[in-house]
């Protein structure tokens, strides 16, 4: 009884997963275009910054993005696997020894860069 709830659970999971995301990590730099209720339409909202969080796995999945807007560091948190992102771009791929960058939260300016990948 129990596996069998368990493979329809996977079932389930597996119909709602994204396939046309691409694989993005923590350092990441992506730009991304979300979808906007404004009162009868949706709009495409740009929202660019860093990946500092992925947690979960699967359909439960979800990432941080940071982003300094006006001066003021803005974060979302964004289901991996969510309809409300229309499209996902990788701008540079960062290399980084940890798997939560939170450390960026205190920091300004040229203290907030980390390593680039090499362009190939």
């Amino acid at each position: 009884m129990n596996a069998n709830v368990e493979n329809k659970v996977k079932q389930l999971d597996q119909k709602r997963l994204r396939s046309d995301l691409p694989d993005f990590n923590v350092g990441d730099s992506i730009k991304m275009k979300v979808k906007v209720q404004e009162a009868d339409k949706v709009r495409l909202h740009p929202f660019e910054g860093m990946v500092i969080r992925k947690t979960g796995r699967g359909y439960k999945g979800s990432f941080t993005v940071r982003k300094i807007s006006f001066g003021e560091g803005v974060e979302r948190v964004f289901p991996l696997h969510s309809p409300v992102i229309d499209s996902l771009e990788i701008v540079s791929k960062g290399i980084v020894g940890r798997s939560k960058l939170y450390y960026l939260r205190e920091r300004l300016g040229k203290g907030t860069r980390i390593k680039r990948e090499q362009a190939q």
